[in-house]
């Protein structure tokens, strides 16, 4: 894990109300595993946070991202490390969508996205995403079992009721 860069790209593909999702099944050893989460990645060489994007889209969908915006940087605290995750949305590409070999690609209906297997701290950014914010910082510490202990939006620490 050392040699991977601890910056990251996570995109919402967004098509009639509904979000293209990516149900990590396929990796054995996959913090994700069984989560529903966007499109993205780690940073490769000297790549920007819109390269990347643009690039682990087309690893992982086939597509080609023609409009998009940068909405929100997320720091995620994990084990004393911290990872900053670049975070988008898209309403424009082309190209032709292909299987994902991270997992199953669906679209899912914003307001089912709730009912599906996520991180606590995604349900907050998603739920941000929703409220059209032009940009925002979330930082998000979990704890080793992966239980949100703190969010904080904006320097302001949210209460426990989300």
């Amino acid at each position: 894990m050392s040699d991977r860069s601890p910056m990251t790209t996570l995109c919402y593909l967004e098509r009639d109300g509904s979000y293209l999702m990516l149900h990590r099944i396929k990796k054995e050893h996959d913090v994700n595993r069984d989560k529903w989460i966007g499109i993205g990645g780690h940073f490769e060489g000297t790549e920007s946070p819109e390269e990347c994007l643009l690039r682990e889209c087309r690893e992982e969908t086939g597509l080609t991202l023609t409009s998009y915006q940068y909405r929100g940087l997320i720091t995620f605290v994990y084990d004393g490390k911290a990872e900053y995750m670049s975070l988008f949305t898209a309403d424009a590409w082309t190209g032709q969508m292909k299987d994902c070999d991270e997992g199953q690609l669906e679209w899912v209906r914003k307001e089912e996205i709730g009912k599906r297997n996520l991180w606590e701290g995604d349900r907050i950014f998603l739920a941000l995403l929703r409220e059209t914010r032009a940009f925002f910082s979330l930082k998000l510490v979990y704890d080793v079992d992966g239980k949100l202990l703190e969010a904080i939006l904006d320097g302001k620490k949210l209460s426990s009721a989300l």
